[in-house]
Order: C-alpha cells, then sequence, then structure tokens
C-alpha cells in the first residue's frame, strides 16, 4: 500500500505530487577570445534582492537491488531567513516515512525504511520553496543582533574543520594587517580565491576535510573543500561562519551556465555555499568556491586571475551575497542519521540510503537510482 503523507505548514497548490518539470537548459556563453576585451566586457552578475520566486523540488528514489532491510534518508529544506522560505513538504512511499531531524543539531530530513520483504523501495518527496537574490548592504544594519552563545557555537571546531594548528596559522598569515571582522573576511575569501582551485576530478562536491588539504598543500577540490576551508578559517580567527548545504534549481538569469542548473535533471547539481556574520550587518552570504568555478569551467580556457573581465563581477558579488537560483537544506556537520548502522556523515546535501551491505555511494545517482527536478511556480 503506498502511502501519502503531507506535513511541515501545507500549502494549497494543484497537482503537488505530479512535479513536471521544466525544460529549462541553461544559458551558454559565447566563446570568448581573451583579445576581445569588450566581449568579455559585456559579463554581468549583480544579484539584487527584489521579487521572491517560488519552486517545488521533487526527489524520487527508487531501489533497484535491495538487500534485506533499506533505510533512506533525503535532505529536507528548513532555512527560512530573509532570503529564504520554506514552506512545505509532501512525500509518497511503500516505506514508512516520517520526517525527523538529527539528534544534535536539528537538521531536518526525511526517513524512508523499509521491509526486507519489499520488492521496488520508492520514495518521491516534493518540497515548495521560495527564494531571491541576497547582496551585501553597503549601509550598516544597527538592527541585527545574535546572542553571544550562538556565535560561539559557529566558531567551533568540528572532525573536518579543526580551528587550531594549520588552520589557524593559515589564517592568521592571511589576515596580517586586517582590522575589523569585515576586512578579516575579505582577506580570507581573497586568500580562497587566490590560492585554491577547482578540480573538477573530485567526486561530488568533495569531502571538506581541510587540513588534510592544507598539511598537503593540494588546495583543489569543489564547493564543499574549498567554502568548507574558508569557513574553517574564518572560524580559527574568531569570526562566526557555517557552511549551508543547498542545491541549485534554475539556470543562472545572468548567464552564466556553471552558476545555475538545469530543473529538468538536478543531478549532481548539489551546492554549498558560506555565510559569516559580520557586526552590524549580520549573516552575509558569501561563495569563494564559485568564483573557482568559473575561473576553471566557464570558458574552455582555464582562467587564471580574478581579475579577468569574465571572472570579476562573480568574485565582487559573491563577497556578501549570492543568486537565488539556489535552495538551502541546511547549515549543519558531523551528521548522526537517526537508526542508521553507517557513520556519521560530514554533512547532509546528497540523498543517503544503506542496506544489509552497507551505505549506497550517493555520488552515484544512476546506480542509487535518484532523480531529482525543479518546477518554477509563476503567479
Amino acid at each position: 500500500m503506498t502511502t501519502v503523507h503531507a506535513f511541515a505548514r501545507p500549502v494549497a497548490r494543484r497537482n503537488f505530487l505530479k512535479t513536471t518539470a521544466l525544460a529549462a537548459a541553461t544559458a551558454a556563453l559565447p566563446t570568448v577570445n581573451f583579445a576581445q576585451s569588450a566581449i568579455a566586457a559585456e559579463r554581468q552578475f549583480n544579484p539584487q534582492p527584489g521579487n521572491w520566486r517560488t519552486f517545488e523540488v521533487t526527489t524520487r528514489v527508487d531501489i533497484a537491488k535491495p538487500q534485506g532491510v533499506t533505510r533512506v534518508w533525503l535532505p529536507v529544506p528548513s532555512v527560512n531567513s530573509e532570503w529564504q522560505q520554506s514552506l512545505g513538504n509532501n512525500f509518497a512511499s511503500n516505506g514508512k516515512a516520517q520526517l525527523t531531524a538529527d539528534e544534535q543539531q536539528g537538521v531536518r530530513m526525511l526517513y524512508v525504511e523499509f521491509a526486507a520483504n519489499e520488492a521496488k523501495p520508492f520514495i518521491e518527496l516534493s518540497s515548495l520553496i521560495r527564494t531571491q537574490n541576497r547582496a551585501l548592504d553597503g549601509a550598516k544594519r544597527q538592527d541585527v543582533n545574535e546572542d553571544a552563545a550562538t556565535l560561539q557555537y559557529w566558531t567551533r571546531s568540528t572532525s573536518l574543520l579543526p580551528t587550531d594548528g594549520i588552520v589557524r596559522q593559515t589564517a592568521l598569515e592571511a589576515i596580517r594587517g586586517a582590522h575589523g571582522d569585515a576586512e578579516k573576511a575579505q582577506k580570507l575569501y581573497d586568500w580562497i580565491v587566490t590560492n585554491t582551485f577547482r578540480e573538477p576530478k573530485v567526486r561530488g562536491c568533495g569531502e571538506g576535510d581541510i587540513k588534510s588539504m592544507l598539511e598537503t598543500g593540494n588546495l583543489g577540490g569543489k564547493c564543499a573543500d574549498l567554502n568548507a576551508l574558508f569557513v574553517g578559517l574564518c572560524r580559527s580567527v574568531g569570526l562566526p561562519a557555517r557552511d549551508v548545504y543547498g542545491l541549485r534549481v534554475a539556470p543562472s538569469a545572468f548567464g552564466y551556465k556553471e552558476l545555475g542548473g538545469n530543473p529538468a535533471s538536478l543531478k549532481g547539481a548539489q551546492h554549498c555555499r558560506a555565510e559569516v556574520f559580520l557586526k552590524g550587518r549580520g549573516w552575509v552570504g558569501m561563495d569563494p568556491a564559485d568564483v573557482a568555478k568559473v575561473m576553471r569551467q566557464e570558458t574552455p580556457q582555464w582562467i587564471k586571475s580574478a581579475a579577468n573581465a569574465i571572472v570579476a563581477p562573480v568574485n565582487k558579488s559573491l563577497f556578501g551575497g549570492w543568486e537565488g537560483n539556489w535552495m538551502a537544506f541546511n547549515t549543519a556537520h558531523d551528521v548522526k542519521l537517526p537508526h542508521a548502522k553507517s557513520p556519521r556523515l560530514g554533512f547532509l546535501m546528497y540523498p543517503t540510503a544503506e542496506n544489509a551491505a552497507g551505505r549506497l555511494d550517493s555520488y552515484a545517482p544512476d546506480d542509487f537510482k535518484y532523480q531529482i527536478s525543479a518546477r518554477e511556480i509563476r503567479a
């Protein structure tokens, strides 16, 4: 018997579970001749807060070869802020499903357990969110408050984000001469852009083992590596910072093919960002990893300078903001999955499952058999 459930502030809408993803292809950049600086100068990237956009995001999991009892955990968008509203979720499954959270951080997820004799386990989760662009407001906001205990929490070390040793040494060298939190954050952001690089061969979004990156000198990676390194460096010098784990849900409105997702198929569209708390401004968005992605993959040539006309607007805007074609799941590290037999996760951003043989490979959606799509809901 298939069960259908709704939870978390249900929102009235038609055929919520029967999502038909919009087949919108990401905008392609013209081939750039770097000698033609006028063409490169036409590139724009300047997200500004404004109109909200509403998306329905659907994840479908089918377990092709069940072995014994199978368990599945799907991240659920649970961020509510001035740039995202998590409105509601519906799900259907032939397993025992429930909305739950980890024991320590409250990161929300859908947990589904399938009996050993279930021949074709499946789960479909649809989430409704509203999102908008965000940008660094140059004018100081005097009404931003965060209690001391919360800020202290976001300077703690975790298993993958130590804040002592080589991490702190690197950060202290990077912020040498800086005055104030904003200048320290800028220097650390610039250090990531200058010293790290996007490595396309890394599986998934990376693992975020920042100590190993610094000790080995291998500073190539993807968003969960590069933005985690930024967060760890910030924390090591007392700047409250956190990774924000999520998913690209639509193409970029600015024509950057690497800064958007194809809503018809969002496998591999997972992307984590970062936030830093700055006095007088509150939590501000950061994404040096996407600067590295544009430098490495936006054009056939690997762009080596952030001053390049294609990279410069991205480098400027992603200090303090990001585009609202992306949704956040959570900000959790060292996640203990309820009822899991396998170890903790460094973060929960991908569908995760385990069976009698162990944890399935979340980075292999074709083997794991999951699909993610999005549909923009227009008024």
